[in-house]
């Protein structure tokens, strides 16, 4: 990492993110995760993110060794994206990754991933009690083990809200 002569962080061959960004990624319950399958088409699938740091890497538990699995044992290559509807946003996340065998999880990571899915048993219950049925049970409580780690290091982020949507922005 240099520093710049005005003191912000300059880092190459990948992304320093902002506390704005990170904040975003943390409210959503789930990203769509995009890698490419043996045909070279993209395959996406839903994950949550457990921990996302300034250095642009992003750590992810996968529940299943399924096809994410294989196309990031072949290719690398992967696209993180979460949009909030209700604000009209987006950012997309480009980079690699790395995989993590589950049985070289730390616990911090699986302590992380056990607050997320209590959290989000939590909004459910909560959003029922509310009267906004959802689905019939709490899915979350029925999770395997996570089977490994997802890590990645950003290299680019996209900013998926409409050009003429920014200048009108509230940052929180």
């Amino acid at each position: 990492m240099l520093r710049a002569a005005y003191g912000k962080d300059i880092r190459i061959g990948m992304k320093t993110l902002s506390e704005n960004l990170i904040h975003f990624f943390h409210k959503q319950t789930f990203t769509i995760i995009s890698t490419i399958d043996k045909k070279g088409f993209p395959h996406n699938s839903c994950k949550g993110i457990v921990k996302i740091n300034k250095s642009g890497q992003i750590y992810l538990l996968d529940l299943y060794k399924a096809q994410t699995f294989e196309n990031l044992k072949r290719n690398p290559h992967i696209a993180i994206t979460a949009v909030d509807e209700h604000k009209f946003r987006g950012f997309c996340l480009k980079g690699t990754a790395k995989i993590i065998r589950g049985d070289r999880l730390s616990s911090h990571i699986i302590t992380a991933w056990e607050k997320r899915i209590t959290h989000r048993i939590t909004q459910r219950v909560l959003k029922n009690i509310a009267g906004e049925k959802g689905h019939p049970q709490h899915p979350e409580v029925l999770l395997p083990k996570p089977e490994y780690m997802i890590v990645m290091q950003a290299e680019e982020v996209i900013d998926l809200t409409p050009q003429h949507l920014k200048h009108t922005e509230v940052q929180r």
